[in-house]
């Protein structure tokens, strides 16, 4: 019996000393659809996850929910593409060292047959104006998104003001929208790297790109800590610092969907 007890007092208190686990730490990144949709953070989060011994928790939302999660304190990190968000962002004190990343491209997409002959116009601007003079279905993301964003200044460039039936606003991701759109055979703006990786899911094809409005460039900010003071402010330069390191370049240049590049760096 007295070895008994003795065996149970070893064993209790050899599990009470066993030291805990430590937790990686974790790092919050509200970031748009796209770098989720287009399969590009799998290959970029787990190298910088492995020399921080950290966690990335991914918010993959539009840029304009991604700002507001920001101006929150609820993440500490943005990463987007909408420069004049972004600078509204970082001129009211929310954010903080913006670094440029990558870009790609927008492209407006259709269906085969083309119905409002957008590819025999000059330019993106022409482009929409065809759609709308040929009142074809448009699914917009209609989610204050960087693309939503970029698809009211075409729409304004060519100063038409889209509200009849013809126009859906789906307030939901870029792979959602490209979807709604194949199923309607109807026409949208998506940028280059969500298609690419869609582009096994749908029919559509590119109706009008290379214009210089097209141009989509992404940063990363990160949420000031002096607004927020629980912003895990030095992991946050980590990951800043890794996003523009050669490492990071090299993965994102080397990424690819289909064989096609989805991003560039400058």
């Amino acid at each position: 019996m007295k070895f008994i007890l003795t065996l149970l007092m070893t064993v209790t208190l050899s599990t009470t000393f066993i030291p805990a686990v430590e937790a990686a730490e974790h790092l919050r990144l509200a970031t748009t659809t796209s770098t989720e949709n287009s399969g590009l953070l799998a290959e970029l989060l787990p190298p910088f996850e492995q020399a921080n011994n950290c966690q990335v928790d991914v918010i993959a939302v539009g840029t304009g929910k991604a700002i507001k999660l920001g101006e929150s304190g609820d993440v500490d990190v943005v990463m987007v593409h909408a420069r004049s968000k972004e600078d509204r962002f970082i001129n009211a004190g929310y954010g903080v060292d913006r670094r440029d990343v990558m870009y790609n491209d927008f492209v407006v997409l259709g269906p085969n047959n083309d119905p409002a002959e957008v590819k025999q116009t000059a330019n993106v601007v022409a482009a929409m104006s065809a759609i709308a003079q040929h009142q074809a279905t448009f699914v917009s993301r209609g989610d204050d998104s960087g693309t939503h964003s970029r698809e009211k200044q075409l729409w304004q460039a060519a100063q038409i003001s889209p509200q009849a039936e013809w126009y859906l606003e789906a307030g939901r991701g870029m792979g959602e929208v490209i979807i709604m759109a194949e199923q309607r055979q109807g026409y949208t703006l998506s940028d280059r790297g969500t298609y690419l990786a869609f582009s096994g899911k749908t029919t559509l094809q590119v109706v009008s790109e290379g214009d210089s409005r097209l141009f989509n460039p992404y940063g990363v900010i990160m949420v000031n800590p002096k607004k927020h003071p629980h912003v895990k402010t030095e992991l946050a330069k980590k990951f800043l610092d890794f996003l523009v390191s050669d490492q990071a370049k090299k993965l994102i240049t080397g990424y690819r969907r289909g064989g096609e590049q989805l991003f560039y760096v400058q």
